[in-house]
């Protein structure tokens, strides 16, 4: 590739699902380093696959890539003068190009059936062989090629690979990479329904587009030699590629594609922010070469370079990705964190979502961020937050639940009767975590009780169970009249 020209990237989904983590990796990677070079980055739809092309999916693709913030300078819904960017729009171009090849004899019309296939992939099965088409129509005369031509044999056309020698690629960040012809199959580069392969597709829209750096994954390392055979024969310069590992899942083996929690909006819903996949997904792979983890999106895009990927492959850890989310669910405010939940389609439980949303908006914004602020110390993702409405139901509570361990039934009844009187001296505005939990722990200090005889009743009183938020946190969501209520009831329990 000439070195003065401008960097183009493209990411070239197959419509065939939703987006997917490891495709949003690849997307990024592609985002980042034309951004970081003043270049381009192009989205290109590759939806040749006519039977695995599912509806909605395009739709998935586009939406995720926005609500990533990778956002793309020629492709769909913006155009471009190198468009068409659907390649079933551009099966002119392709036949142009294919004719070229059989012309110049780089390819040849194959009319075996799919029986004579399966045969000869069975007999090739049973003596061991490797897989790969035995070029019997790459033999056949001219004249018999155009009398089945003439009589509409159903054909596809293929490859036609040297063979003797080798094909040397290179890739960018795994060096020279030597394949012997022989092991290289003449792959089908036009199907019997008249639509082109990846492999021919990808080549020329790659060329056409002016594409400087292919970044995909290294599924596709193998694929390469056919490809630079396809420049070669085309007479094209071929770009650079730099073929991305993939991350493993953390008991080993691949992250499957068809694993629909793996789609983005899978993690949306889940309440994983758009700040920390980003930031996850950057690290996949990548090395930033310090001791920084939290990036913006243009942060990124400063520090980026093909250089620091590396080749091993990383692992993808939740529990890394849920540190990743609270860090930055600490740094919303109340405002951000309501109006982000509102967006959320949670996978289930809507009504909590409704609800939460309900009784949230009508707190003063003194308590929306106290209540905020204890919230996120402990959520790892969004859609934990809603759970706290549980704590707005009615507690059964039972009398001898409420009384602290070697107390007294009358001096939990005395202690939540003074704790009572002591909090009803704060008004309603003052009835927040910040205002009242220290001042409270400074009462039972100077008061003939300690923290457990006064706190395990009101804990009891307010929700009901062993385990909950603090007392104060229950107080601060349920406001001074509930708190009050509660306790009252507590209290009655006590005098029967």
């Amino acid at each position: 590739m000439n070195t003065n020209t401008r960097i183009r990237t493209r990411f070239a989904p197959s419509p065939t699902g939703d987006l997917h983590i490891g495709g949003a990796r690849t997307a990024l990677f592609a985002y980042l380093w034309a951004k970081k070079n003043n270049g381009d980055f192009i989205l290109r739809i590759e939806d040749t696959d006519q039977e695995r092309s599912q509806k909605g999916s395009l739709t998935s693709i586009t939406e995720g890539l926005r609500w990533l913030g990778l956002e793309w300078d020629e492709g769909p819904g913006i155009g471009g003068d190198k468009g068409p960017y659907f390649q079933s729009e551009r099966l002119e171009i392709y036949n142009k190009h294919l004719q070229t090849l059989v012309d110049n004899k780089k390819a040849y019309y194959c009319f075996c059936t799919r029986e004579r296939l399966d045969a000869m992939r069975k007999t090739q099965q049973e003596n061991k062989l490797p897989p790969r088409y035995d070029r019997t129509c790459r033999r056949l005369a001219e004249k018999e090629i155009q009398k089945k031509l003439n009589e509409n044999i159903e054909h596809v056309v293929r490859l036609a690979v040297p063979e003797e020698g080798s094909v040397e690629v290179h890739d960018l960040l795994r060096g020279k990479v030597i394949f012997n012809a022989k092991d290289i199959d003449d792959q089908i580069l036009m199907k019997s329904d008249g639509f082109p392969t990846y492999h021919l597709a990808n080549v020329i829209d790659d060329h056409l587009m002016e594409i400087s750096h292919v970044i995909r994954g290294e599924e596709w390392l193998p694929s390469l030699p056919k490809h630079i055979l396809l420049y070669d024969a085309f007479k094209w310069e071929a770009p650079l590629f730099v073929h991305l590992s993939l991350f493993l899942a953390k008991g080993g083996g691949k992250v499957s594609k068809r694993q629909g929690a793996m789609g983005i909006f899978a993690f949306r819903d889940q309440g994983y922010l758009v700040e920390s996949l980003l930031n996850f997904c950057a690290l996949l792979g990548w090395n930033p070469k310090s001791e920084e983890e939290f990036f913006t999106l243009d942060e990124l895009i400063k520090k980026f370079t093909l250089e620091n990927i590396n080749t091993s492959n990383p692992i993808f850890e939740t529990e890394k990705l849920e540190w990743m989310n609270q860090h930055y669910i600490r740094k919303l405010s109340a405002k951000d964190i309501l109006r982000r939940i509102k967006n959320l389609k949670p996978l289930e439980g809507k009504e909590t979502y409704t609800a939460f949303i309900a009784w949230f908006e009508t707190l003063e914004k003194i308590r929306q961020e106290s209540i905020w602020n204890a919230l996120a110390e402990r959520s790892k993702k969004l859609t934990e937050l809603p759970a706290i409405m549980q704590w707005l139901n009615t507690p059964t509570i039972k009398e001898e639940e409420l009384i602290w361990k070697k107390s007294t039934k009358e001096d939990t009844l005395q202690a939540l009767t003074a704790v009572r009187e002591h909090l009803a001296h704060y008004n309603e505005n003052e009835f927040i975590r910040a205002e009242q939990e220290q001042s409270t722990i400074d009462w039972i200090a100077a008061s003939e009780w300690g923290n457990g005889d006064i706190l395990w009743p009101v804990r009891m009183a307010l929700s009901g169970k062993k385990q909950s938020p603090s007392p104060f946190e229950l107080m601060e969501i349920l406001g001074k009249e509930e708190t009050l209520k509660r306790i009252d009831y507590a209290i009655s329990l006590l005098k029967k």
